[in-house]
């Protein structure tokens, strides 16, 4: 299985970081499938992809939708964009989100995909990624490396309130002491981060220093000598003693 996030550009905060909102949705269109097991793989050589669709009081479904439209739309809405699911046959549009994509292990063409309902006025948790704007002093200065320990952040949100990403801005990483932790994110009122205040986020890690080897001490000769003498001894002692 293989879940594949989106990173579009939000806003950004002068020195900590920000989230924008998702307020309008992505729409696909789907229609019945009654086509199972097996003979679905007849089905993508059309060009038509499997889609199963659950969740809330709907029941479940089995449907189905053209392949080049799931691919162009799935890059873009990750797991945390809602989607406008309009089943043709039903008549029916239903707020969802992508739960689950199936892929070939090795081609990594997409078999299959799970759409889960919701309901807009339910808040749900949701995965947010993060993506990192700004120029950092202590990297661009002093020879650092960022270091990113979190890629995601959980977040409580109703469905059209989750962000799409959290930007967060490395310009206040002016060198290797400073560092930004979840506190330090700023969100809207009706989005709340779950993970600890003191997760760390970002950090810059100094250079690495290369050991020159002409810079080491020689090791003495007669000491490994020495050691591969005792060695040998100890080794001829027990061999004494086990004939």
């Amino acid at each position: 299985m293989d879940n594949k996030l989106e990173d579009p550009v939000m806003t950004i905060a002068s020195n900590t970081s920000s989230a924008g909102l998702s307020k309008s949705t992505a729409e696909i269109k789907l229609s019945n499938r009654s086509i199972y097991g097996k003979k679905v793989a007849d089905l993508r050589k059309t060009g038509i992809m499997p889609v199963h669709l659950y969740g809330g009081d709907g029941g479940s479904l089995s449907l189905q939708g053209d392949s080049a439209d799931l691919n162009n739309l799935l890059p873009r809405v990750g797991l945390n964009i809602p989607v406008s699911v309009i089943v043709e046959d039903n008549n029916s549009n239903e707020i969802c989100f992508v739960r689950e994509i199936q892929r070939h292990p090795l081609t990594e063409n997409i078999l299959h995909v799970d759409f889960m309902r919701v309901d807009v006025k339910s808040k749900i948790t949701a995965s947010v990624p993060i993506k990192i704007l700004g120029d950092s002093p202590a990297v661009r200065l002093l020879g650092g490396t960022i270091i990113q320990n979190i890629q995601l952040i959980t977040v409580e949100a109703l469905p059209l309130n989750v962000p799409e990403l959290i930007s967060i801005d490395i310009s206040s990483l002016t060198d290797f002491e400073t560092a930004i932790h979840i506190s330090d994110i700023s969100v809207d009122d009706d989005v709340i981060i779950t993970n600890p205040s003191d997760a760390l986020v970002v950090r810059v890690a100094p250079p690495r220093v290369e050991l020159d080897v002409s810079d080491e001490a020689p090791e003495d000769d007669m000491d490994e000598t020495e050691t591969e003498v005792a060695a040998g001894t100890d080794t001829d002692q027990q061999e004494e003693r086990e004939d």
